[in-house]
């Protein structure tokens, strides 16, 4: 990095964030800190509710109740997948781009650094942002794009990761997640920015249920009115957008998409740096002590301005939106036909049987419960294609439509 660019400190549509506390708020985040005090409205462990009263999940002085859920997601092979699934860039052979395993991990040291200045509780803010994006597809939000397409134009729900991301920890594997967790992961809702971040009054696993559901038929009309049930919900979902808004600058400059000068604020890739102190510190300076997650006027504004450049110079760019030749969305329907035929038709030799339905069913016998595969083809189908990671989806392409892989662009190391 030039000179130039590594002096640049100060981000001149923020000069009011400069990543400091105010002294009083300092004294109060040093005692949350040193564990002297706890937040009145942090969630504590006793709280937790749990969809089935299992005395495998009880609570232990080494393993309270949503440090267990941590485990519980990292153990999940879905989590494992996150490692293999793009984060922006799909079709670039670039070890040093980031991948989902990634954001999701960077997503919880925000979160985490948030949550202990507030006092809040950390094990269910970790739980929360390590299983936020755990349903999502291969190819990023181009494809969650495509899946939506086809699943709604045929059933007339919607596909949105965020729900899926619910099913695969409460449905597919069945591992028995927190109502807390699974309410953050649901309602974490990256792509909404808000100043102000309040809690709801969800408290059982009916009123959960409803919600689900109502985002299944309802798609973006539910999803954008989603309220998290604890503050460390609110702060998973503030620490999404810390997360990524400077670290998808830094990829796009790397992929070559965007150079050191292509952003209003000149400050290039080390906006990361900066947005990293300077929006983690507002959101704690107007926050602590309070029932709500907040920004300042000025913090919220540049959180919307810094998002709404990189969808003009990075999401909405052809390479990263989907906007590929016809050809892809085409296969990404025919894909989901033959899925959905080979399904109904019971052929267990194809790969959704021997990688998918027998794979899932195994792993649920282990904690009593069964895999409802035939009673919704099409939710079976979507369970598949979204489980895939990148490779896979190109493999199984190339697998059921010889030479189909040949519409996917390629960008390769040499």
């Amino acid at each position: 990095m030039s000179h130039a660019h590594s002096s640049r400190g100060v981000n001149r549509f923020a000069p009011g964030l400069t990543g400091e506390l105010s002294p009083e708020v300092e004294d109060q985040v040093r005692r949350y800190m040193s564990g002297e005090e706890h937040s009145p409205w942090a969630t504590p462990d006793a709280a937790c509710v749990r969809r089935v009263d299992d005395k495998r999940d009880f609570a232990t002085a080494l393993r309270p109740a949503f440090m267990r859920d941590i485990d519980k997601i990292m153990h999940v092979p879905a989590y494992n997948r996150l490692s293999g699934k793009t984060q922006v860039f799909s079709f670039r052979e670039n070890d040093d781009l980031a991948r989902r395993g990634l954001h999701v991990q960077l997503v919880a040291r925000v979160a985490r650094d948030i949550g202990r200045a507030l006092g809040l509780n950390e094990d269910l803010i970790e739980a929360i942002a390590l299983g936020h994006d755990i349903g999502h597809t291969p190819f990023g939000h181009a494809g969650e794009r495509l899946l939506n397409d086809v699943f709604h134009a045929r059933t007339g729900r919607c596909f949105f990761h965020n729900v899926q991301s619910v099913r695969v920890l409460d449905v597919l594997y069945g591992r028995n997640v927190s109502l807390q967790t699974l309410d953050g992961v649901i309602c974490h809702n990256g792509e909404f920015v808000q100043r102000v971040l309040r809690t709801s009054d969800l408290s059982d696993f009916k009123g959960f249920d409803a919600m689900v559901e109502d985002c299944w038929q309802n798609g973006d009309a539910a999803i954008s009115h989603l309220a998290p049930c604890t503050l460390e919900g609110c702060v998973v979902r503030v620490s999404d957008i810390i997360a990524y808004v400077g670290k998808d600058r830094q990829d796009a400059i790397r992929a070559g998409l965007c150079d050191e000068d292509s952003f209003a604020d000149g400050m290039g890739g080390a906006y990361n740096a900066w947005a990293l102190r300077a929006l983690i510190s507002d959101v704690v300076e107007h926050s602590v002590g309070k029932p709500r997650i907040s920004l300042s006027e000025e913090g919220f504004a540049e959180m919307r301005r810094a998002k709404r450049e990189n969808y003009e110079k990075i999401y909405g760019a052809p390479e990263v939106n989907g906007e590929f030749d016809r050809e892809i969305g085409e296969l990404f329907e025919r894909l989901y036909e033959k899925v959905y035929e080979d399904l109904a038709a019971g052929r267990e030799e194809a790969p959704v049987f021997r990688h998918h339905v027998r794979y899932v069913s195994e792993r649920l016998r282990h904690y009593g419960r069964s895999y409802n595969w035939e009673s919704d083809l099409d939710l079976t189908t979507v369970d598949y294609i979204s489980s895939m990671t990148d490779d896979y989806c190109m493999a199984i392409i190339d697998y059921l439509f010889p030479g189909a892989i040949g519409h996917f662009p390629r960008r390769e190391h040499f």
